[in-house]
């Protein structure tokens, strides 16, 4: 459940599939942030029911300011066997480079936070690269405890 997602020029809110060109975008903006391979080129298609099937494998939040999306959270519900226990999976958080420092990246985290405590998870996890000092510095500062020196988990519990 999301908590007052809204903010001075913009909201998170969940994506719908009307956000998958956009998203798509995104996505290819943070894959070459990341030096990553480019996004498949029919990739909204590949993501529609991933996200909006039935039974989603996975959930999108975005930022959108005044119908621009600017930035983007997925993640999924997994399960660790070592801890017998539900968690959440941060796959991509990215805000583009625009509005980075506006604190949306911040609030796309709280949102996940927000989620994930009220699906029960225990926790939430994700990798950053280990090259992205700037990844890591903000994750350390929302809590994030370091797992290893590119992953890290955060509880999820309700934010104030």
């Amino acid at each position: 459940m999301l908590k007052d997602t809204a903010r001075p020029g913009g909201a998170i809110r969940p994506a719908t599939a009307a956000d998958l060109p956009a998203i798509a975008h995104l996505c290819a903006a943070h894959a070459a942030f990341e030096r990553a391979e480019p996004v498949p080129a029919d990739l909204a298609t590949r993501l529609e029911p991933v996200l909006f099937s039935a039974d989603p494998r996975a959930w999108c939040l975005v930022v959108d300011r005044g119908g621009e999306l600017i930035g983007y959270a997925t993640y999924s519900r997994e399960f660790s066997t070592w801890q017998a226990t539900d968690y959440v999976h941060l796959d991509c958080l990215f805000v583009t480079e625009p509005h980075r420092g506006e604190g949306w990246g911040r609030a796309l985290l709280n949102a996940v936070k927000d989620v994930a405590a009220g699906c029960g998870a225990a926790q939430i996890q994700w990798q950053t690269p280990d090259w992205n000092a700037e990844a890591i510095r903000f994750y350390r500062r929302a809590g994030a405890q370091a797992r290893s020196k590119v992953r890290f988990s955060l509880p999820a519990q309700q934010t104030t």
